[in-house]
């Protein structure tokens, strides 16, 4: 199954790619690289904001990191030509989240994005990863992701 008969099937339509609010661009390809900026936990209302252990459940960050792997799909996507069928694997994930010193269920949240992942690429989706505390965010978002994705 394509990815894009896979996201359909899940009922998500990717937004655009969100444009970079400062000095830096979406993506940079490398050969056979697409290393995705931090894309923020955001949705059609704008930033998901909060701190983990002390605004926000763990279930609630996930869904916010889920959000970010919505955002680093457009990229690629964008990357590709609009072409996902170009997406051989994702390799790595990072994730930072924002959270209290005491808060150590990171891995937790970021599952949000890495079974997204999963669920959407299958076996492509399969990955290294790193799942980071932050004491802030930008624009005190709960959860930013990074990723590198090898592409056709």
């Amino acid at each position: 199954m394509s990815i894009e008969a896979r996201l359909a099937e899940l009922g998500i339509t990717l937004p655009d790619a969100p444009a970079p609010v400062a000095n830096y661009v979406g993506f940079v390809q490398t050969g056979n690289l697409v290393h995705v900026s931090g894309q923020i936990s955001q949705n059609e209302s704008g930033p998901i904001r909060g701190k983990l252990g002390a605004d926000l459940s763990v279930e609630q960050g996930a869904e916010a990191a889920r959000r970010c792997a919505i955002s680093l799909l457009s990229q690629v996507k964008k990357a590709c030509g609009g072409d996902l069928g170009r997406v051989v694997r994702l390799v790595k994930l990072t994730g930072f989240v924002n959270s209290t010193p005491d808060f150590t269920d990171q891995p937790k949240v970021i599952n949000g994005a890495s079974d997204f992942m999963v669920e959407v690429l299958g076996d492509k989706g399969r990955h290294a990863r790193a799942a980071v505390s932050s004491n802030s965010l930008p624009l005190g978002v709960a959860v930013e992701i990074d990723a590198i994705f090898e592409i056709a």
